[in-house]
């Protein structure tokens, strides 16, 4: 373990590799433990620098654990560290989903394992919601903020408009509460 606390990419590789292993519930369940992980333990990033790395790696395609242990491994490592902590976190998952596909052929359909299908369900869906509350607490400061997540939702969810359509509405509309604001400062686009 000593050789691990003074190796940086291994360090990637191995709290990545805990997180892929322990958490359960997928990418958005794994936000606030790779916020734990990465801003109260290791120290690798501020909680604004976090926030910046859920907003860049929900908004690309792929899964968002994985953007965010690439983006936070080329942060600390570069591209070395960037494939320490993406293997490191797609590895369990890699070799568990094929242990348990090959497991649920004979008792895919006992009852006993539905059951506790559904549960993993309803802990990954309060993991979820964990991880929404924890960010919105750290991004949603003012009016503004509120207004377009709240639409945002509402878009996704009630109107079903692809995320990457909500993502860039939400880039132009902060583009343009940036411009209004400044005009209405009367400072003509400089920014304090």
């Amino acid at each position: 373990m000593e050789r691990v606390k003074n190796n940086l990419l291994l360090q990637l590789f191995w709290n990545f590799f805990k997180l892929g292993l322990f958490t359960i519930g997928g990418g958005m369940a794994m936000i606030p433990l790779i916020q734990n992980i990465v801003v109260d333990k290791m120290h690798w990033m501020t909680e604004e620098e976090t926030v910046d790395c859920i907003a860049v790696s929900q908004g690309l395609p792929g899964v968002i654990a994985i953007n965010m242990a690439t983006y936070i491994g080329q942060k600390k490592k570069g591209l070395a560290g960037a494939l320490a902590a993406t293997i490191g976190v797609m590895l369990p998952s890699f070799v568990i989903i094929i242990l348990v596909v090959e497991l649920l052929h004979g008792f895919g359909d006992n009852r006993y394992v539905l059951g506790a299908l559904k549960g993993i369900k309803a802990a990954a869906t309060g993991l979820i919601a964990y991880s929404a509350y924890k960010v919105g607490k750290q991004v949603l400061k003012g009016p503004f903020q509120w207004v377009l997540a709240i639409a945002a939702f509402a878009a996704i969810a009630f109107f079903e408009v692809n995320a990457v359509w909500t993502i860039l509405a939400g880039i132009a509309a902060g583009l343009g509460f940036s411009v209004w604001k400044d005009k209405r400062a009367g400072n003509g686009g400089e920014s304090k």
